[in-house]
């Protein structure tokens, strides 16, 4: 079968751990990158956020360049001149009322209508500032909540590799603005903030088949933390492939038809944010909080054992068949297999004379995600006789 089909009924058998290494090389260069940037180049900051003027006046057919060659030495430096729709839309910095005069007037003759007809606004740099402190006050609570639920719900280690895993998303994000010089405005300051859910989204269901996994102490007690982990995120990888895929559609759309065709500004600054949050999530959940998760988790002393024993041959790794079991169908000497393993944590432990006469070989890690071309019926549970 093909790799898509494979994808599609979920019997993809991908080894991530392989991938890890080079996955957090890449992202340690994207953001040694971002951070650089914003060191020496630092962010296109709005008018919202330094303070100016801005004018718009409609007028059809009238383009970016032509309105520059007429505004001239008018406007001055550091002005953005773009249409919206039939519309020009004019930014400076700081203006005399002399200035505000002259590029009014120089927009009325351009768009053939009268003077009043030209909207000015003026923008102080306290409201852009209002905004950046409320964001970064909203983004201290959200990693507060967010560290106490995901502590409570899962684990404290999977809350940390996830809060790991966003403030790389919310770096890459940001750098990407930095490198590009794309502008930023209240816009995208709502789409920063919004980007943090969607980040956290992939992640928290990575980690919670991981934690459903970990409740089956017959799966668990043979194989190591990082088969499990591997194991999850294959029986995920569609529905998390599905999730990026459908919250990405729209926000494409937003970009090509509103931003592109239609010239709306406001969504394009929008759309560039969360296309950029949202691809950066659905990689960090797997290339970034999985590894980190499973470097923490691995060094847990029943870990540690667990592989002891696999790597010695004492025991070995599930077949899928095994794996898919389902906690109320499992084998009914799951408790003795996981008190040898308990034993061997604490040390007091000795190798049965059936783990004696194991094979000393292991089975491959990707046997257990491993499709098998035909699975057997799940073993029915003896009933008592009457």
């Amino acid at each position: 079968m093909s790799v898509l089909v494979r994808l599609y009924r979920g019997q993809n058998n991908v080894w991530f751990p392989k991938w890890w290494k080079r996955a957090l090389v890449f992202s340690g260069v994207l953001i040694f990158v971002s951070v650089l940037s914003l060191a020496t180049r630092g962010l296109n900051l709005g008018i919202d956020f330094v303070g100016g003027v801005s004018w718009q006046v409609k007028a059809p057919g009238v383009s970016v360049e032509h309105a520059r060659s007429q505004l001239g030495v008018v406007a001055g430096s550091g002005t953005k001149i773009q249409t919206i729709g039939d519309s020009i839309l004019v930014e400076a910095p700081k203006a005399s009322s002399e200035k505000i005069d002259e590029v009014r007037k120089t927009l009325a003759d351009l768009g053939h209508t009268s003077v009043s007809q030209v909207n000015v606004s003026t923008v102080g740099p306290s409201w852009g500032k209002d905004i950046s402190h409320k964001a970064e006050q909203a983004l201290v609570v959200f990693l507060v909540v967010l560290l106490a639920y995901l502590s409570v719900r899962l684990e404290w280690k999977m809350a940390v590799a996830a809060i790991v895993a966003m403030v790389h998303d919310v770096i890459i994000s940001v750098g990407v603005y930095s490198v590009f010089q794309f502008e930023v405005t209240p816009e995208t300051v709502v789409a920063f903030l919004t980007i943090l859910g969607y980040s956290i989204y992939d992640t928290i269901v990575v980690f919670d088949k991981v934690k459903e996994n970990q409740a089956r102490p017959a799966l668990v007690s043979r194989v190591t933390f990082t088969d499990l982990a591997n194991l999850s995120m294959n029986q995920v990888f569609m529905r998390s492939i599905n999730t990026s895929v459908v919250a990405l559609l729209p926000v494409i759309c937003m970009l090509v038809v509103g931003a592109g065709i239609l010239g709306a500004v406001a969504l394009e600054q929008f759309s560039i944010a969360l296309l950029v949050g949202l691809t950066a999530g659905a990689y960090s959940s797997i290339f970034i909080a999985a590894p980190i998760l499973v470097f923490m988790k691995e060094r847990e002393p029943r870990n540690r054992a667990i592989r002891q024993r696999i790597e010695s041959g004492r025991v070995t790794a599930p077949t899928l068949a095994e794996a898919e079991v389902t906690p109320d169908d499992e084998i009914d000497d799951e408790t003795e297999v996981d008190a040898e393993v308990g034993d061997e944590v604490s040390g007091s432990g000795a190798p049965s004379r059936g783990d004696a006469t194991a094979p000393a070989q292991r089975r491959s890690a990707a046997a257990v995600a491993a499709p098998a071309s035909a699975i057997p019926p799940r073993p029915r549970k003896k009933g008592k006789r009457r």
